[in-house]
């Protein structure tokens, strides 16, 4: 067994390692001048689609160039913000026109199309910010992460709170030592949108309850090119029991419910903080699996073996256990921690962190009372969208890379996976399949429709 590095060098040493990680890091293509004006293409414009276009188009040195949307209503809306870019209904034909014009692309479409949108942007090494989650398997995730690295440039998943300070406060906790050796963390989110009865929907304010694949064929509304919606995906007739958003995504077909989506978010802070990669092994218990929609209440245990961190030492294996909807970790539901709606519960060998977005404590909170906080050595960026542009320009490294988010997307999935095929698996990373188990191979990867390729 490697040597573990003491306790009291720790908090210098993650330090010093996340300088050198800084540097090592950052992007092999990027601009001549931090001063340059970034050409930057927006694919999706409705929605987080909006809401980034906003954000990043009120940076400086950004130049809006191309925007495109399957929705006429967003496109048309967004080209009067920014008259100037050229506008596209199919993201392919963007490429082909414009694609060697751009410096950078962000991807805020829904997550079935993420790997077809942004991969060809990484064939073309131009920087890619792409909502999460990462992509809509673990094959798609894979090719965009080795896609990514392969082309040197800087990449971000559309984590935003991953730039908080409560998420940097609660990570430099957990690697001071505050709380000693994770072994169990507890994840859980209140959603419970998904498969369940109509008392059970309106009671959890789902805005869509479906019980099986609508069969009847309506008419798409004019302003939507619903063939290029569907893009890879298996062909569906229109029906507005996945459209407009979020509806889609509690269709397999198109998304992976609440796990890949809020997971992305809550999951991050264990993965981040905890250095977790790939799982051992994965099971999942809830409602029977319905082949087409994902459920609105699950449970997913992770089990991670020990990790062996360079300048930190070997860290202990940890199990992870995700709760989605009315499903609650014991402790919650014995009163022994606050009964925060969402949460993360880190149990270390010298107390208890629990966090939620915006705050944390220190548990059992009277042992901490003299308790005195490490100084902060995580860099703070001014936001995460800023934190991709300054990466784009060589000046930064981003929190949330492709080599980073795609990791955290795959162990993501196969909590769906384990659950979908209701047994335990053991998962094989190298090799990318859950060994013994070909039955999973159907939820890892899938050929898309024809007209549609990752190249």
């Amino acid at each position: 067994m490697p040597p573990v590095i003491p306790r009291t060098t720790r908090r210098d040493l993650l330090a010093k390692a996340a300088a050198i990680s800084a540097v090592s890091a950052l992007p092999e293509v990027s601009f001549a001048s931090p001063n340059d004006r970034m050409k930057i293409a927006f694919i999706g414009t409705g929605g987080r689609g909006g809401s980034n276009l906003q954000t990043i188009a009120k940076s400086e040195g950004v130049d809006v160039v191309a925007l495109c949307d399957v929705d006429s209503r967003f496109l048309t809306s967004a080209g009067n913000k920014f008259p100037r870019a050229k506008q596209f209904q199919d993201f392919r034909k963007l490429y082909d026109d414009i694609g060697n014009d751009v410096d950078a692309v962000v991807v805020s479409t829904p997550e079935h199309t993420h790997a077809y949108a942004a991969m060809p942007a990484l064939q073309l090494a131009k920087h890619v910010y792409c909502e999460k989650p990462l992509a809509y398997n673990i094959d798609e995730t894979r090719r965009l992460t080795k896609a990514a690295q392969k082309a040197g440039v800087a990449t971000q998943m559309g984590t935003q709170i991953h730039a908080s300070k409560n998420y940097h406060r609660v990570v430099e906790l957990i690697q001071s030592d505050a709380i000693g050796d994770v072994s169990e963390v507890h994840v859980w989110v209140s959603r419970a949108w998904g498969l369940q009865s109509q008392e059970a929907a309106k009671k959890n304010r789902d805005i869509s309850n479906a019980s099986s694949r609508p069969q009847e064929t309506i008419t798409p509304p004019a302003y939507l090119n619903w063939d290029l919606w569907l893009g890879p995906a298996p062909y569906r007739p229109f029906h507005q029991a996945y459209f407009p958003g979020p509806k889609w995504y509690r269709w397999w077909d198109f998304g992976n419910g609440t796990m890949s989506d809020l997971g992305s978010h809550w999951n991050d802070l264990p993965f981040w903080a905890l250095r977790l990669d790939a799982p051992r092994t994965v099971e999942a218990s809830g409602p029977p699996a319905h082949p087409e929609i994902a459920p609105a209440s699950m449970t997913a245990v992770y089990e991670y073996d020990a990790r062996d961190i360079p300048s930190v030492g070997r860290l202990p294996p940890v199990t992870m256990t995700w709760h989605q909807g009315t499903h609650k970790p014991e402790i919650w539901k014995q009163g022994g921690i606050p009964k925060w709606g969402s949460g993360v519960l880190f149990i270390g060998s010298k107390g208890m962190l629990l966090s939620d977005y915006r705050k944390h404590l220190l548990l059992p909170e009277n042992e901490f009372k003299d308790f005195t906080p490490p100084e902060p050595f995580l860099p703070t960026p001014a936001g995460h969208h800023q934190q991709w542009l300054d990466a784009c320009r060589g000046n930064a490294v981003t929190g949330s890379p492709f080599s980073y988010a795609g990791p955290l997307t795959e162990a993501n999935h196969l909590g769906n996976v384990a659950y979908r095929l209701g047994k335990k698996i053991t998962w094989d990373k190298d090799a990318m399949e859950c060994i013994g188990c070909p039955e999973a191979q159907p939820l890892l990867k899938r050929e898309p429709r024809s007209g549609w390729s990752l190249g």
